[in-house]
């Protein structure tokens, strides 16, 4: 029987607080009461007997006096009274008084009221008894013909699960119900009846489907569904059916339904990896993103549209879908677009990027004219990290791209401008074709950059690429204008001396008396004193950075003067000029370390600054070849090596991404063909509709690894010991948001253990879902008892728990066995992932919680502690191969990580291998590990703690 067809009993919550009511109190209301008081003793009737209790002296009572009431509460509660009361004898025969039940029931079949009849038939789906069916079989019949829906769908259920169970009951229920469903319009009986062929009869239920195959389009949502279960088990079972019915699954991809369509695209790819087929069904899961509204169903079927693309002879369709894709990019979720933009990014080819990086650029330009939304800033850096990728892929596309992205540099979200210049740095060292286009434009926009870290990223590409001595006069002019009038202090100091005054005149008196005291200049000082704040507003860039104590810039400003005046030096042969731009370059060095020594910023300039700018001071005045290949060449060399490792690294991700999709057959692997393959072998295959089912019911069967130690036997831990009367062991299988424990109990003694109960408690941020219910065992019997356990957060959590039992015909109270604690580890729900070093650093920075763990270990290589930490953690490091390699005594990396709840997990690991204490010596150090939330970084560092040291095998 399949998980769909078991049986579904009522549950009833039971009120323990209450005294339980004696069984003669309970009689005379039912006996002698009205109908409320009836309703209520039959309420209490019906949970004792839930709880246990036999009462078999009120059945008569019941069937006497409350049976033949006409009560619609009290024949729904006499529907839940019946399912759960004893029907027989100890020695298995059916009650006497059952008979008369049945002809109560067979009265209700024939009811006038169809709320009567429905629910009555509904009931009868759940007896066991087939001498109580068999005296209702003609009612159940009639009930076929019933002129509302509500009975007549509900009499095909009772006649499916009785033809199931008792088939000699209604030997001709398939050819009974096929004549039904060709009769039938009610939509949903039509459904239940079709759902009963399918199980029942399949031949008869596609002998009706080829009937209809031309009407299916009209036929109700519920029943196209059951239509596409039909066919996709069909053609799964029977390969050679598949010409026969993929027309109507096409049709079906049109359907109004989202559900059928969903479920029409998933079967059609199933069926069919034809060109037309996938990109019929990758069009259709496209038109459902759009249309939904939930951005849940959005990103369910955006990761089928991913899975489409692993398959390596789909993933060329989808490449002609991808403007269709990039319409996904009109949902308003960032997690949407993010998945969007990588599966376009993925998509991508020299036929369509010319489109695709139009589109992006458009979207781009959209978020500029957007009023600021939290998200607008993060989505334009996604845009931006896109059009990179596709430039450094397709060159020809930086010339289109960069003139559009460089607007965004004077941009106020500092991590939007810092990706352009990434991405602007990369393009002129890569392409010298651009170099003159990227200068002019980062030229014309260098002058309204806000950010102190975008307009030092700038100053070092102009620096380094302005090559024509037009625009290294362009860069010494931009670089005036940024810094305002010059000896700065004196100007400064000149310009509150003037607007001081002015601000005490005018608390004292009339602009008139100005004008007479200050002279010549009475209008200029009149206007500027009555806005001095504005004035302060006003102030060019670089001038204010270096007020605000910001002196990095400044250290940044002496390099790329010193190199444009090295440039200048050598392109221009006069003298005069020569010395004249060295002068003014060195005029402007010094100037800013007198302000820096002065009193005006608001920090004093630091100690590093001061010797960067004093070499270039130096550097200029000796004006050395040697200085002028560092400062020219030695630069770009270091930039050109960090790019190229960068590119490599990229390619490898890529080459090993392009590995695991490829699909490698071994020599000897035996073909398989489909036609040829028998049909009690076709069963091995997945069925789709049974997984899904799986899934949603928390029972995800994942492939266990080829090891079995590594498997299922590795996750068994033993509760109880040996010599205990019960023995216990647990397989702890963790899904993705719970935990279910498989507990096997097994009665190593000679007596019957009745009330065997597992009692469970949590410590951590689990939850028990439900208790487990008590059992029986006899004399060295087992059983399995499953506990669900509910996971909120990623820290390490605790199950303890012991078994209680009685004895069969001991006196003694309940025995007791203490169960050892299951420790639940953090490692189930932790996954590498990637992210970038400016988000790293935003998180570092951000999160609260730091744990600080101490390197204990006996492994004397730096790379393999890495290594090993790697492994036990499940992070994924940061920091690229290359920086790694080598051998220096002492190593830093950046770990990262995310649970499957979304929280992220940040780790420095900085160690060293302390060489004074010899080669043997172990590797000391620190790991700093920080996350948003306090369980997930101690749990963390407990993780690294206890397996720091490597065990020898």
């Amino acid at each position: 029987m399949t998980a769909a067809e078991n049986v579904c009993y009522t549950l009833i919550n039971v009120p323990m607080d209450s005294e339980p009511p004696s069984e003669i109190s309970l009689k005379n209301d039912l006996e002698k009461g009205d109908v409320k008081s009836k309703t209520e003793a039959l309420k209490k009737v019906i949970i004792m007997i839930l709880n246990g209790e036999k009462l078999p002296g009120l059945l008569m009572t019941i069937i006497r006096f409350v049976l033949p009431l006409q009560d619609h509460t009290i024949k729904k509660l006499l529907l839940v009274f019946w399912e759960i009361v004893p029907k027989t004898t100890p020695d298995g025969r059916l009650l006497h008084e059952m008979i008369l039940v049945c002809d109560a029931y067979r009265k209700d079949l024939q009811h006038p009221n169809e709320f009567i009849r429905g629910s009555t038939l509904r009931f009868l789906c759940k007896l066991k008894e087939a001498e109580l069916l068999e005296p209702l079989m003609p009612a159940i019949r009639a009930c076929l013909e019933h002129r509302h829906s509500y009975v007549r769908r509900n009499a095909v259920l009772a006649i499916y699960t009785i033809y199931r169970n008792f088939e000699h009951l209604i030997p001709d229920a398939p050819e009974l119900i096929h004549d039904f469903l060709v009769n039938e319009k009610d939509a949903s009986c039509k459904r239940n009846a079709f759902m009963m062929l399918i199980h029942a009869d399949q031949d008869r239920a596609l002998d009706y489907l080829s009937t209809c195959i031309d009407q299916v389009q009209t036929f109700g949502d519920i029943l196209q569904l059951v239509i596409v279960e039909l066919i996709y088990k069909v053609c799964h079972a029977n390969p050679s059916e598949r010409a026969r019915f993929i027309r109507c699954i096409y049709n079906l991809l049109q359907s109004s339904s989202p559900a059928v369509k969903y479920e029409a695209a998933g079967t059609l790819v199933t069926l069919s990896s034809a060109p037309t087929a996938i990109k019929a069904a990758a069009q259709c899961y496209i038109d459902l993103i759009i249309k939904e509204s939930d951005n849940n169903v959005k990103l369910i079927v955006l990761d089928r549209l991913i899975e489409l693309k692993e398959h390596p002879a789909h993933e060329r369709v989808l490449q002609d879908l991808v403007m269709d894709i990039l319409r996904v990019l009109s949902t308003p979720d960032l997690e949407v677009r993010k998945k969007t933009l990588q599966l376009a990014l993925d998509l991508v080819s020299s036929r369509n990027v010319e489109e695709l990086v139009i589109v992006l650029k458009k979207e781009v330009i959209k978020t500029n004219n957007v009023s600021e939304h939290e998200d607008t800033d993060k989505y334009r850096q996604l845009l931006v990290r896109t059009l990179h990728s596709c430039s450094v892929r397709f060159p020809d596309m930086a010339a289109n791209v960069i003139p559009v992205l460089m607007e965004f540099l004077s941009d106020n979200n500092e991590a939007a401008a810092a990706d352009v210049l990434e991405f602007v740095r990369e393009a002129i060292q890569r392409f010298d074709n651009l170099r003159m286009l990227i200068v002019e434009k980062m030229l014309e926009v260098f002058h309204a950059i806000k950010s102190v870290k975008i307009y030092r990223g700038a100053l070092w590409i102009l620096g380094e690429y302005c090559s024509t001595k037009e625009d290294i006069q362009s860069v010494m002019t931009e670089v005036r204008r940024s810094l305002g009038e010059i000896p700065i202090v004196e100007s400064e100091i000149k310009k509150e001396a003037g607007e001081l005054k002015p601000e005490e005149e005018i608390t004292v008196g009339p602009v008139q008396k100005l004008v007479t005291e200050m002279g010549t200049y009475a209008t200029q000082s009149a206007l500027s004193s009555s806005r001095p704040m504005k004035k302060e507003e006003e102030r060019p860039p670089l001038r204010a950075f270096l007020l605000d104590g910001d002196f990095f810039v400044a250290a940044s400003l002496a390099t790329t003067l010193t190199k444009i005046a090295l440039r200048y030096v050598a392109l221009v042969q006069e003298k005069k000029k020569q010395n004249s731009f060295v002068a003014e370059a060195m005029l402007l060095m010094a100037t800013i370390l007198h302000l820096g020594k002065s009193s005006l910023p608001k920090k004093p300039i630091t100690d590093d600054d001061v010797d960067r700018i004093s070499l270039c001071l130096k550097v200029l005045s000796e004006c050395s070849p040697l200085m002028n290949d560092i400062f020219n060449k030695e630069c770009r060399q270091s930039l050109s090596h960090m790019l190229s490792a960068k590119l490599e690294e990229e390619k490898l991700s890529q080459k090993k991404e392009s590995e695991k999709r490829n699909v490698t057959v071994q020599p000897d692997d035996p073909i398989s063909f489909m036609q040829l393959t028998a049909k009690n072998e076709m069963n091995c295959k997945e069925d789709q509709f049974q997984l899904s089912l799986l899934a949603a019911m928390g029972n995800t069967q994942r492939k266990e690894a080829a090891d079995p130690l590594a498997s299922k036997l590795n996750k068994v831990t033993q509760l109880t010991g040996f010599s205990d009367p019960v023995y216990a062991e647990a397989y702890v299988h963790v899904n993705q948001y719970d935990i279910v424990l498989d507990v096997l109990v097994v009665n190593q003694t000679s007596d019957t253990l009745q009330n065997c109960t597992l009692e469970l408690a949590t410590l951590g941020d689990l939850k028990l879902v439900e208790k487990p219910s008590p059992l029986t065992l006899a004399p060295h019997d087992f059983a399995n008892i499953k506990a669900n356990v509910k996971v909120a957060s990623t820290e390490n959590g605790i199950i303890f728990g012991n078994i209680v039992y009685d004895v069969s015909g001991a006196a003694s109270d309940r025995n007791c066995v203490v169960l050892s604690d299951i420790h639940i580890d953090i490692m189930d729900y932790i996954q590498p992932a990637t992210c970038t070093d400016a988000e790293f650093r935003q998180m570092w920075a951000e999160f609260e919680w730091e744990n600080k763990v101490t390197v204990n270990t006996n492994i004397i290589d730096l790379n393999d502690y890495l290594q090993h930490i790697l492994k036990s953690t499940n992070m994924k490091c940061l920091t690229p191969e290359k920086a790694l390699s080598g051998y220096c005594g002492f190593m830093a990396a950046n770990l990262y990580a995310r649970s499957i709840f979304g929280e992220d997990a940040l780790a420095n690991v900085s160690i060293e291998k302390p060489i004074q204490q010899g080669p043997e010596a172990p590797v000391t150090g620190h790991i700093r590990i920080r996350a948003k939330s306090q369980g997930m970084a101690l749990s963390l560092g407990d993780k690294i703690n206890l397996s720091q040291k490597k065990t020898s095998i």
